[in-house]
């Protein structure tokens, strides 16, 4: 057969299985992508996957359906998981019943079945949801249900989908089955089925648009991606079934991003579109560039803004997206003020007295001095040997601090909670007159985006730009405390102090640049090596360091290697700014 005659037969099937799918749904405007290639490998099966598509979109709303899994993925939820509960889900409520309307489709989905069980049993067996499938198989071919405890009671979770009367009565048991499967903490984390339906477009947009040069890209791809969960949900097999892969090898193709010259001249562009423009001017930028991105940072670049809210260039969805964000964070301050207020209060009330403390005069007992009559006695009797009084001075040292904020896809669940904390610590900072300076940082391709939200003498009134905060995409938090630190130790202030909020995961991609050198992926022990070397650099320069660890139990390792003793770990993010608070009142208690 020659390239034509090909081509012309795969037309052939794509009509023939497109015909099939119209018939079933009774819509023939409906947009479909017959799949070719596995009718060439079972035609039973592709018929059958085609049928189930047809069905679908007839019985059920495609896009709401896909628009959840999306939407639970972009919360944290795995996707090969959850894609595998939806294909078994959907099994139940569309295969059952088109076989049931339509007599003929019933020997199509038994030699659909037997070709699965002949080529991809022993792979099935091997995970959890391939029993579930090979079970539900089975129960058609032979009307029997044979299997383990634990497959008979999750057949029967999903057993009422037969009648499922809507698209929200599927939605709820894929729910309810991920988070009793695979992840039964997902809700306390994350949220509940309300929460997860309450993502919106927009926040989507702002989860993936990194990987994309242009919205137009980012629109393609999105919409791509949405077909891609409504296909597999009606596969059958083994296809999208699989226990979750080595992280490591998962893990690899996404750590290096190759481009083109082309494409690297839009990075800058588009950094400007979507994080605002830059506060420096181009010989600023130039220069800090030069003298921070060196080592294994050589290849990366600096970005200073003060937010896409602050200086836009356009209107486009991540202005749109920033603005509902500040908005969230807002109502979430409106809608905890007493307790703020009261925060506030506590901290501010701290920090005076432990700066009063420092502005006065103290007696210390000392070898030498003042002579005590009263301790006179221990002579010869004691090996006491102070005897003296000493005055100690004021304290006349002066303060200053940093606080950095870790801004990538990590910190997303937390964003309204990370605003209102960072803004109780401002608050509290500016009651005692201690300059001090908020940044977040997040990477974007191989720029680190470093936000400015107030400079270190602004007066109260700029503390509501933290209200700003949003993150996104990656973190190479050794560049960030190197950039931050630059600001930092320019400072004329004695003591200097810098607070880093972060998950103990650096991560960041590599870009595969033309006739660049391309170091290894930022990220593991590499990313963990580079953030601990900065952290000690500073704390060798005079800086107090603070570690403010808001990650998963598993990555407290890392950030031990890190910031060594000087770490807290916080297991609610509302207990940030009372730590902060804590370590800052014991500086300047031990500066007394």
């Amino acid at each position: 057969m020659n390239r034509g005659e090909l081509e012309e037969r795969q037309l052939e099937i794509a009509n023939r299985m497109k015909n099939i799918i119209w018939t079933v749904c009774g819509d023939y405007t409906l947009e479909t992508k017959p799949d070719v290639e596995a009718f060439l490998k079972s035609k039973y099966i592709a018929l059958y996957d085609g049928i189930k598509q047809g069905a679908f979109a007839k019985y059920f709303e495609k896009e709401k359906l896909s628009m959840y899994l999306v939407k639970k993925v972009y919360l944290g939820a795995r996707e090969d998981a959850l894609v595998a509960i939806a294909q078994l889900c959907m099994e139940k409520a569309v295969g059952d019943r088109i076989v049931r309307e339509r007599k003929g489709v019933t020997s199509i989905q038994k030699k659909a079945y037997e070709y699965v069980l002949d080529h991809e049993m022993d792979t099935m067996v091997k995970s959890e949801f391939g029993r579930l499938q090979l079970a539900m198989m089975r129960q058609v071919l032979t009307g029997e249900r044979r299997c383990e405890e634990k497959i008979r009671k999750q057949l029967d979770r999903i057993e009422p989908l037969e009648e499922a009367a809507d698209t929200m009565e599927v939605i709820r048991t894929i729910d309810d089955c991920y988070n009793a499967w695979v992840d039964p903490g997902f809700e306390q984390i994350h949220g509940d089925l309300s929460k997860v339906l309450a993502v919106t477009v927009e926040e989507l947009m702002e989860y993936s648009w990194r990987d994309f040069l242009t919205e137009e890209m980012y629109e393609e791809n999105f919409e791509a991606y949405l077909e891609q969960m409504s296909q597999q949900m009606t596969a059958t097999g083994q296809n999208h079934a699989e226990e979750k892969k080595d992280e490591k090898e998962s893990s690899k193709k996404r750590k290096i991003v190759r481009v083109s010259e082309e494409e690297l001249k839009k990075v800058y562009t588009y950094i400007e579109l979507n994080f605002g423009k830059t506060y420096l001017s181009p010989l600023e930028e130039k220069r800090i560039n030069f003298q921070l991105c060196r080592g294994i940072h050589a290849d990366c670049g600096l970005y200073f803004t003060d937010g896409i809210l602050a200086n836009p260039v356009k209107k486009n969805y991540q202005l749109e997206y920033a603005k509902k964000q500040q908005g969230k964070n807002k109502y979430a301050y409106y809608d905890n003020h007493r307790t703020v207020k009261q925060n506030i209060t506590i901290l501010s009330g701290i920090l005076k007295k432990a700066m009063a403390m420092r502005q006065e005069e103290t007696t210390i007992l000392s070898d030498r001095g003042k002579i005590c009559p009263e301790r006179l006695w221990k002579i010869g009797r004691s090996r006491d040997a102070k005897l003296f009084s000493q005055i100690c001075p004021a304290d006349g040292s002066t303060f200053v601090v940093d606080v950095l904020i870790d801004a990538s896809g990590s910190q997303r669940v937390r964003q309204e909670q990370v605003a209102l904390q960072a803004y109780i610590i401002m608050q509290a900072l500016s009651s005692v007159h201690i300059p001090h300076r908020v940044m977040s940082f997040c990477t974007f391709w191989d720029h680190t985006i470093m936000q400015r939200y107030r400079e270190y003498d602004e007066d109260a009134s700029a503390n509501e730009k933290i209200f700003n905060f949003t993150t996104s995409s990656n973190n190479r938090d050794g560049l960030a405390i190197r950039a931050a630190s630059l600001g930092l130790l320019e400072r004329e202030e004695e003591r200097k102090i810098m607070i880093i909020l972060s998950d103990g995961r650096p991560y960041d991609v590599i870009l595969n640049r033309p006739n660049g050198r391309n170091p290894q992926p930022y990220q593991g022990k590499y990313a963990v090596r580079d953030t601990g070397t900065e952290v000690r650099r500073l704390r060798n320069l005079g800086v107090s360091v603070l570690g403010v660890f808001a990650g998963e139990e598993k990555d407290l390792e890392a950030e031990k290697k890190i910031f060594g003793r000087d770490f807290a770990y916080i297991r609610d993010i509302s207990r940030f700014s009372r730590i902060v608070g804590s370590y800052l009142n014991k500086q300047i208690e031990e500066n007394c």
